[in-house]
C-alpha cells in the first residue's frame, strides 16, 4: 500500500523481507528466552491476489498482482531458512513453517474443489471487487459468505481460514508444513 507506507520506496523487497525476519527473529528468541520450545512460523499468504491488490493494481480485476506476491515468496523462502537456522542452533526447541502461500495457491487455482465460486472479490466492502474499501459498519454482507474466498479486502472468509487451519494442523500434502506439520508438533 504505497499510498500509506513509505517502505516501497526504501527498501526493495529483498532489503525488507530481510529487516522484517531480522525483527521476527528477535521476537522468537524473545519468546525462546521466556521459555517457550515449540514455534510454528507461519508464511505470508497471497496478498496480490486479495480483493484490495487486485482493485488497486489489476488491470482485468482477477489477475493476481506479481509483483506483490513476488515479494511475499521472498520473505517466505527467508522465513523456512529461519526455521531451519533455529532448528540447526536450538536443539531443545522445535520449529516449523507452514506455507500459507501454496495452501492459498490451492484455493485460487481450483476453487470449485473447495467449494467457492468466488476468488477476486470481498463478500463485504466498497467499490471494484468490494476491495477499495473494506466492510464498513452495518454494511449488508454477501448472502453466500461460505462461496467467498475472502470476507473484505483483505482478509480470508472463515471457510477459506478453515481450510487452512486445517492443512496447517495436518498437512494434506507434502508442501503444507515443514518439516511436520501442527499435529506431529504437538506430539513431540
Amino acid at each position: 500500500m504505497p499510498l500509506y507506507y513509505s517502505t516501497g520506496r526504501q527498501f526493495s523487497p529483498e532489503q525488507y523481507a530481510d529487516i522484517l525476519i531480522q525483527e521476527y527473529s528477535e521476537q522468537i528468541k524473545t519468546l525462546y528466552n521466556y521459555g517457550a520450545r515449540k514455534f510454528v512460523l507461519i508464511g505470508v499468504g497471497q496478498i496480490g491476489c486479495s480483493p484490495n491488490a487486485l482493485a488497486q493494481n489489476s488491470a482485468d480485476g482477477s489477475t493476481c498482482v506479481q509483483r506483490i506476491n513476488v515479494a511475499n515468496q521472498i520473505f517466505n523462502n527467508k522465513l523456512r531458512a529461519l526455521v531451519d537456522d533455529f532448528n540447526s542452533t536450538s536443539r531443545d526447541a522445535k520449529f516449523i513453517y507452514i506455507n500459507a502461500y501454496g495452501i492459498f495457491q490451492d484455493l485460487i487455482d481450483n476453487p470449485s474443489a473447495f467449494g467457492f465460486r468466488v476468488t477476486n472479490a470481498g463478500c463485504c466492502g466498497v467499490g471494484r471487487n468490494n476491495g477499495q474499501i473494506t466492510c464498513l459498519p452495518f454494511q449488508t454482507p454477501c448472502q453466500n459468505r461460505d462461496e467467498y474466498v475472502f470476507w473484505d479486502a483483505f482478509h480470508p472468509g472463515e471457510s477459506a481460514n478453515i481450510i487452512i487451519g486445517r492443512r496447517s494442523y495436518h498437512a494434506e500434502k507434502p508442501s503444507d508444513a515443514y518439516p511436520m506439520d501442527i499435529r506431529r508438533l504437538a506430539q513431540l
